[in-house]
């Protein structure tokens, strides 16, 4: 038996994972006919204890604005595979903010990477792939290096 999705959810976050986990969902949306989509999650928990001011608001515009362009990148790199995909920017817990993504697009598939751009992200912000692994309701797959 063969199993095709038909709706997946790729979370990016610019790291070579993430990249990886892009590619694979873009074969399997490609083989399949499926509706991608991609997101990027700016992780709001990471400055929360500072104080609020224009430091931390610069450092969100930076984040907002890296994850723009890895966007825009994933977006080109699917028009040239022939693929259309729906990018999402949110803001928020990154692994809830995918998980709820998901079901809001009712995507029967989720693909992350392994770990995100740093082993200190693990650090600071635990596994987003083990978060979504365990949370998830819909299948998910985690593409390592």
């Amino acid at each position: 038996m063969i199993i095709v999705f038909t709706n997946i959810l790729v979370a990016i976050d610019g790291s070579e994972a993430s990249r990886r986990a892009f590619d694979r969902a873009l074969d399997i949306a490609k083989a399949g006919n499926a509706s991608l989509h991609a997101t990027y999650v700016v992780e709001t928990g990471l400055f929360s204890s500072l104080p609020a001011d224009n430091t931390v608001e610069i450092m969100y515009a930076v984040l907002k604005n890296e994850g723009e362009a890895a966007l825009a990148k994933v977006k080109e790199q699917a028009n040239a595979a022939g693929i259309s995909v729906t990018t999402h920017l949110k803001f928020g817990h990154a692994g809830s903010e995918v998980i709820a993504l998901a079901e809001q697009n009712k995507a029967d598939l989720i693909v992350v990477g392994s770990h995100g751009k740093s082993q200190t992200d693990r650090l600071l912000i635990g596994s987003v792939s083990t978060f979504v692994v365990t949370h998830s309701k819909v299948s998910t797959m985690v593409v390592r290096l």
